[in-house]
């Protein structure tokens, strides 16, 4: 049985505050680029200023040039909390993506893939409060310490998000802490949506972004046993397919069928693949 949140925090998330913060509250934040949306960006800041306590670390996963680790932290600075938000990146760049998002923002054109140097320039205003962590996600170890956000912009393959559930869902905090899954409706990465629909008795749908992203709250932290049992990779074919037509039902009231259609479909195109670049167009 899944759980459901507090009508207040139903209520609050209803309301969507993020989407009337002003672009300039998010000071030298907003400057630092970033392959957010308007609304994702705001939603990032509002979560560490506005709903964040102060009771556990706000990690990222995934954060390119330190975009979306720039608008936590400045929540998180807003806010006055000490906690650190860690960012996770193997933090390259291929010559294309730094054409597309880096240059356009105003950075000047560099040489090779290593974005690491840059990332740690446009974040020197948050510096003692930011910690990056370069390299694999799956190689490296969480402290232990609780989480109060964990966004997730790096599990691109179906094996990357059961280690990432693995290091990092035992540590949340049952009844605070939310999780943002960037690409849940992403049609390439079906596996995310059937992972949190495997775990619904630890996760209930708070809101959604426009584009792929999804929040949930976590009501139980998942022990290693309910993790294993909601593994996705080697899932087959079938059982990705049972787990998004249950996510389709409890996501209902977001009205997003037809993001959930495109999954179906791209399962239908990809048989067995759980790599998301792999996958073709359904």
């Amino acid at each position: 049985m899944t759980a459901a949140p507090d009508p207040e925090t139903r209520a609050r998330f209803d309301a969507a505050p993020w989407d009337r913060i002003a672009r300039d509250a998010m000071g030298p934040a907003g400057t630092v680029p970033t392959m957010l949306s308007e609304a994702e960006q705001r939603l990032y800041f509002w979560l560490a200023r506005d709903w964040a306590q102060g009771a556990g670390a706000i990690v990222d996963l995934g954060c390119f040039a330190g975009g979306s680790t720039a608008r936590l932290a400045e929540g998180r600075r807003q806010a006055g909390h000490a906690p650190h938000v860690h960012a996770y990146d193997r933090f390259t760049a291929s010559d294309r993506l730094k054409a597309r998002l880096l240059y356009p923002a105003g950075i000047a054109p560099f040489d090779g893939q290593d974005i690491l140097p840059l990332a740690r320039r446009l974040l020197a205003p948050w510096d003692g409060l930011v910690r990056l962590h370069p390299g694999e996600i799956e190689d490296d170890l969480w402290t232990g310490q609780p989480i109060e956000v964990l966004t997730i912009d790096a599990a691109k393959s179906a094996g990357a998000a059961d280690a990432i559930a693995g290091l990092f869902f035992p540590s949340l905090i049952p009844g605070a802490s939310v999780v943002v899954q960037q690409d849940y409706f992403h049609w390439r990465q079906p596996w995310v949506a059937a992972q949190m629909e495997r775990l619904a008795e630890c996760f209930v749908p708070l809101a959604v972004c426009p584009g792929a992203t999804a929040v949930f709250l976590c009501t139980r932290a998942p022990d290693a046993a309910t993790l294993a049992r909601a593994a996705c990779d080697g899932l087959p074919d079938a059982g990705l397919l049972a787990d998004l037509d249950a996510a389709r039902r409890r996501m209902a009231r977001f009205g997003r069928d037809a993001r959930f259609a495109r999954m179906r479909a791209a399962i239908a195109a990809n048989p067995g693949e759980r790599v998301a670049w792999r996958f073709r167009k359904p």
